[in-house]
């Protein structure tokens, strides 16, 4: 395959400025909050390892927390955790779980379901104790509980969309977006929007797309963006790294993806990009589940490629080390996703110091930031032999690599690390608490 230095993107939109705040600590002290999550660790999914980074940074800013969640659904064998838990000034209180059918879609829905009741009634009992809540919407529906204990305790709310539903699910052709529980869906989420104090999105176009559904809450939705740890995910080089040195990975070129493999994500890009790459001395590492883990492991096996390694999600503790087992990064939104989904992989992947290469459509939010970080490049879906052509560039130009690493380690440092990122929920949280 010829190399070719890789294209500079075209692509230029307007990211919002992180919005500058320095609320007093009287004003931090004033904001009782209750967090509403279904997931939280030792939870392994990635919106309760969030929440837990958010909470944390928040009581360092002398906010007082209690988190409301389930016991874990995902954890490494833990099916059991405290039912309450302090730290520092977070307090955990966690419901039972329900793990019926868990595997599946119905089991999953049922679970959320059980436990949007729970929180329900956990609000309605004890709401007096806080003065906002927060909620993300995992599972999708829970925003309702703050609906409901707002009409009860005319008490403000604040959602955080990680994901768009019922968009979501039309998209991915599971209910049709003139079926009656569509229509519902929509409705009850305008309904819960217009009641919000604050809607928390995590990228300009998720905005574009809540604003588009409902003009009328305009003004109070946030763009804030995920965000990484830089005290717990470090550069590590690949030769002092044990999890590289276990899995043989210091002798060829790793490209690394590290997360949910799910309907919402492009793997064909993936698979089609290590056909073309199958000779050369670059292994492609997965590290996660998802739905399409699965399909992508038998085209693997069909293809008889011998440059894939899979491998199961890790251990929090593990993680320092597994994501900087690699010299290169992935991330992928499918297409038809971009105003969906945010994917939050790509700020822990910026902590470790490697390049990143992002597989996005045209229009995606993704494209501008990747370019104002100067620290990878992006690829349209189906642009396989780009990508490919790009990880040989790299691996040829191992200096480039280096920079591109660096500048995206001090990229998520001055933009999107959970110090940062906190300061930004925390002018939210004051403002909707007014």
């Amino acid at each position: 395959m010829k190399i070719s230095k890789p294209a500079q993107n075209r692509f230029s939109i307007d990211l919002p400025l992180p919005k500058k705040s320095n609320p007093s600590s009287e004003m931090k002290a004033s904001v009782k909050l209750s967090v509403i999550t279904q997931f939280f660790p030792p939870d392994y999914a990635a919106t309760g390892q969030l929440i837990e980074e958010l909470t944390k940074s928040l009581g360092f800013e002398g906010v007082d927390v209690e988190v409301f969640t389930g016991q874990p659904g995902y954890a490494f064998g833990d099916s059991h955790a405290p039912a309450r838990e302090e730290v520092g000034r977070v307090r955990i209180q966690r419901t039972r779980a329900t793990n019926i059918w868990y595997q599946r879609i119905r089991g999953k829905t049922l679970g959320g379901v059980l436990f949007t009741i729970r929180a329900i009634l956990h609000l309605l009992r004890h709401g007096s104790r806080y003065n906002i809540l927060l909620l993300t919407t995992a599972p999708p529906f829970l925003p309702i509980v703050g609906y409901l204990v707002h009409i009860f305790y005319r008490i403000p709310y604040v959602c955080i969309l990680y994901d768009l539903y019922p968009d979501i699910a039309i998209a991915l052709n599971v209910v049709q977006k003139n079926h009656w529980l569509a229509k519902f869906w929509q409705g009850l989420n305008k309904r819960i929007w217009r009641k919000a104090s604050g809607i928390i999105v995590l990228s300009p176009a998720m905005k574009q797309r809540v604003t588009g559904i409902c003009p009328e809450i305009s003004e109070k939705i946030s763009v804030i963006h995920s965000w990484g740890n830089p005290e717990i995910v470090k550069p590590i080089a690949k030769k002092d790294n044990w999890f590289a040195k276990k899995y043989d990975l210091n002798n060829k070129f790793t490209v690394l993806y590290s997360g949910n493999m799910g309907r919402c994500h492009d793997v064909d890009t993936i698979l089609d990009t290590a056909k073309f790459l199958k000779d050369e001395p670059i292994q492609f590492l997965c590290i996660g589940a998802g739905a399409k883990r699965k399909q992508l492991m038998e085209e693997i096996e069909r293809l008889k490629l011998n440059n894939f390694l899979f491998l199961p999600y890790q251990n929090k503790q593990v993680l320092p080390y597994s994501l900087t087992a690699c010299d290169l990064s992935l991330v992928s939104v499918d297409k038809g996703f971009e105003s969906l989904v945010a994917p939050s992989k790509l700020y822990p992947a910026l902590a470790t110091g490697r390049p990143v290469a992002v597989i996005c459509p045209q229009t995606s939010y993704l494209k501008q930031l990747i370019a104002d970080g100067k620290c990878g490049s992006t690829f349209e879906n189906g642009d396989s032999e780009g990508l490919a052509k790009f990880i040989q560039y790299l691996e040829q130009n191992r200096n480039l690599a280096k920079k591109m690493g660096i500048r995206a380690r001090e990229y998520m440092e001055s933009h999107f690390s959970s110090k940062v990122i906190a300061k930004q929920y925390l002018e939210v949280l004051y403002q909707a608490k007014k």
